[in-house]
């Protein structure tokens, strides 16, 4: 079982990475949430990984931290959830606010994220609030309000990318236009902000 890779990075996307170890390059599918840890190009990173087999692929998943790699293992026991899904989760919202939606019962919170409908939302609260534990209100609320700033800023990024926006670009202007505007920003309030700042 590969339980790390350490080496140097040598290529990035939002959805992969590759880590060169001794002059082989691996690639990882990662989330979101792990991407925006990584580090510039030709740097050195360590990313926890999780390796999955199926009968026609050998595909192994990258995460920043150990906390994203257990929410991937946990996620992935919910039956009808795969890999691919489980990464969409961690890319739709950071390990903090799904465990608040998750102890909150949040299923129009969980099916907001790509690939997650209802049932499935349901589903997830039913097998994993017992092994997530429990959690106080103030936390939930927390989580809550996390991952409504999660989907607000990956809203603002797909919109500012629609309008021609490059990837990285669009996500550092997203998130100087909240650090302008404030948490409680809309959407529409931020992409406004980013396309004047990048003027």
């Amino acid at each position: 079982m590969i339980t790390f890779l350490k080496g140097n990075l040598t290529d990035a996307l939002p959805t992969q990475a590759v880590v060169e170890v001794n002059g082989i390059g691996y690639e990882l599918l990662i989330p979101l949430s792990s991407f925006e840890k990584l580090p510039p190009l030709g740097q050195k990173v360590t990313l926890k990984t999780q390796l999955v087999v199926r009968e026609d692929s050998q595909t192994l998943y990258g995460f920043a931290t150990d906390a994203e790699r257990e929410l991937f293992r946990l996620i992935q026991g919910v039956s009808g959830i795969g890999p691919r899904l489980a990464l969409n989760v961690l890319s739709g919202m950071d390990v903090a606010a799904f465990k608040g939606a998750i102890a909150s019962g949040d299923v129009k919170r969980l099916s907001s994220i790509s690939g997650i409908g209802k049932k499935t939302a349901e589903r997830m609260v039913l097998e994993l609030k017992d092994k997530l534990g429990p959690s106080t209100g103030t936390a939930g609320m927390l989580g809550q309000a996390a991952l409504s700033q999660d989907k607000t800023m990956a809203d603002t990024e797909a919109a500012l990318e629609a309008l021609g926006t490059k990837s990285g670009e669009a996500q550092k202007a997203a998130q100087a236009a909240r650090a302008m505007l404030g948490p409680q920003a809309t959407v529409e309030e931020l992409v406004r902000a980013a396309l004047k700042g990048g003027k």
